[in-house]
């Protein structure tokens, strides 16, 4: 009987350590198969990802002014071949029709992709240049392709920054090849946790959800909107960090480390970085796949 408990008990365990394998690996290849669309309104630039991969770039035009161009995450509604400008009434496809052949619209605000588009042109000189009354132009040869590549139900993240292409990607929670979920196993003092937010890999490294991971570790989080500044209790300590900074205040001490960033609208800090930060002891078992997490002796 005892003999029996003991298998049990172990053929559990590998089934824990199976399901985590597998069910995280399937969510992360469903994450990375999808495309995004990204328009950097700094540098009028837009990128395609496909595959969990930067598949291109393309100059683009966008808003005369900031604002005209919306900034926000938009889903691709419509794919329209030809579509007439119906506020000169050019029928579509006319060479002086400055949408140009190819439409894609997005769903901005209850606009059903009717008012912003991803659109040709009929000024090829324009792109590049802020000109437009909000859409993104493209040049023709460029939305020829893009248009066929594309899927409808895409997202198109609109942004002003000064950060890569891969960055704002892995920021609006798109899982780029080598990056994604942790497909592992977290245990907090011996104990096997599951989480709501995953822990994740990005840039070769692990991040810890901010707010869940402190409290699953017993601390508590509160966050200041207004100032983007994280205020914890975890481990005997007390820990103040401004989102993206790469210091924190730790017992009122300065401590150094790699900068948080956002994943969707979470605040992902690194896992090495806790053990700093918290006090708690992070080990990692590369081989079983496993990331321990050790309280602080009193």
């Amino acid at each position: 009987m005892k003999n029996l408990r003991k298998w049990m008990t172990a053929l559990t365990l590998v089934a824990l350590f199976v399901g985590s394998f597998s069910f995280a690996g399937a969510a992360q290849a469903a994450g990375s198969g999808e495309q995004l669309i990204i328009i950097n309104k700094k540098t009028n630039q837009l990128a395609f990802f496909d595959n969990g991969k930067l598949n291109s770039t393309f100059p683009v035009a966008t808003g005369k002014t900031k604002d005209l161009t919306p900034e926000g995450k938009f889903k691709i509604v419509n794919k329209i071949k030809n579509r007439p400008y119906y506020k000169d009434n050019i029928p579509g496809g006319d060479p002086r029709n400055p949408l140009g052949d190819r439409w894609m619209g997005l769903e901005v605000g209850s606009t059903y992709g009717t008012t912003y588009a991803i659109h040709g042109n009929n000024n090829e000189n324009s792109i590049g240049k802020y000109v437009s009354a909000g859409c993104i132009r493209m040049h023709m040869d460029d939305i020829h392709w893009l248009f066929d590549q594309v899927n409808k139900g895409t997202y198109a993240v609109i942004t002003s920054s000064s950060l890569s292409f891969e960055q704002i990607a892995a920021n609006n929670g798109y899982a780029l090849n080598g990056d994604g979920k942790f497909t592992g196993s977290v245990f907090v003092n011996g104990k096997l946790k599951t989480m709501d937010d995953e822990i994740m890999s990005i840039d070769s490294r692990l991040y810890m959800p901010l707010r869940e991971g402190f409290e699953m570790l017993g601390g508590t989080v509160n966050w200041n909107a207004k100032t983007m500044t994280v205020s914890a209790a975890v481990g005997g300590k007390t820990i103040v960090h401004k989102a993206k900074a790469k210091t924190a205040k730790v017992n009122g001490k300065s401590v150094n480390m790699t900068a948080s960033r956002f994943v969707g609208n979470k605040l992902y800090i690194p896992l090495r970085d806790v053990s700093k930060l918290s006090g708690y002891t992070v080990k990692w078992y590369g081989e079983e796949n496993v990331v321990s997490l050790i309280a602080p002796t009193k």
